[in-house]
């Protein structure tokens, strides 16, 4: 097993969907990893996969971005060149019901926030530190196209994001002093992930949203990920919205069939 590169890879929400296609890409490219999430069976497995077909070292933190003493714990288990992450991405994050504001459900408002926001600075104030005294470090927020617009019954979704992207404008201000770059992806619709599952709490018929048009897929967004952080240190991409050929924005989609499959 070779030492550990020059850079770390810190990527929350890992387990699934944008976060474990991130952590492939970045395995491939020989990128050390701490990735991170909620379901321990699947940390070990992605550890397991990619460290032996990549060849490089990844370390597995389990923990919920919602809980502070857990995030601060995980962190502080960190030991040696561990600590040293140079890339931070922030990509834990969901919706949870899809009503309108009179309807919403306030627990799954709150899960949003607490894990879409407070997640999110959590993270940030326990790693960016290391990067100022470095004066070194890049932070990428997964962010989404609903962070720049609204769509009907995303009430509180498109609050939470609108916060992950005007964090990271005040993110960038408060750290570029210090040769710190905050970056951004605002992704549309995107399979291959979670998120309408868990949005419509399980089910799967509801959750079957992406049949009658093409998406972007979680390696789009993956590959987008490693493009910003590849970048050579004079340049910060800020923010990259991408959404799918047959999505013009968040109200208009053509779903007249899956017309890029073959």
């Amino acid at each position: 097993m070779k030492t550990l590169p020059q850079k770390i890879v810190l990527i929350t929400g890992a387990t699934s969907g944008i976060g474990k296609a991130t952590a492939k890409v970045f395995a491939k490219q020989g990128y050390n990893l701490i990735i991170t999430g909620r379901r321990q069976k699947r940390l070990d497995e992605i550890k397991k996969k990619y460290s032996n077909k990549y060849v490089v070292k990844i370390k597995s933190l389990c923990f919920d971005v919602r809980d502070l003493n857990a995030c601060k714990a995980a962190i502080a288990s960190l030991k040696g060149d561990w600590k040293k992450i140079d890339i931070l991405i922030n990509n834990a994050g969901l919706a949870s019901g899809l009503d309108p504001i009179h309807e919403g459900d306030i627990k799954d408002w709150e899960t949003m926030l607490d894990t879409n926001v407070k997640g999110l600075l959590y993270m940030t104030k326990l790693i960016s530190p290391g990067m100022v005294k470095r004066n070194s470090g890049h932070i990428i927020n997964v962010c989404s196209t609903a962070g720049h617009e609204v769509y009907p019954k995303g009430n509180v979704y498109c609050a939470s994001k609108h916060a992950v992207n005007a964090l990271t404008k005040a993110m960038r201000i408060d750290l570029h002093v210090h040769g710190i770059r905050v970056s951004q992806v605002s992704p549309a619709h995107v399979e291959e992930t979670e998120f309408a599952l868990v949005r419509f709490h399980g089910d799967k018929k509801k959750s079957k949203i992406y049949e009658d048009f093409n998406p972007l897929k979680s390696s789009d967004v993956a590959n987008t990920i490693y493009y910003i952080a590849i970048q050579p240190k004079h340049i910060n991409i800020q923010d990259i919205v991408l959404m799918g050929t047959q999505q013009a924005n968040s109200l208009f989609t053509d779903r007249s069939g899956r017309k890029f499959d073959k």
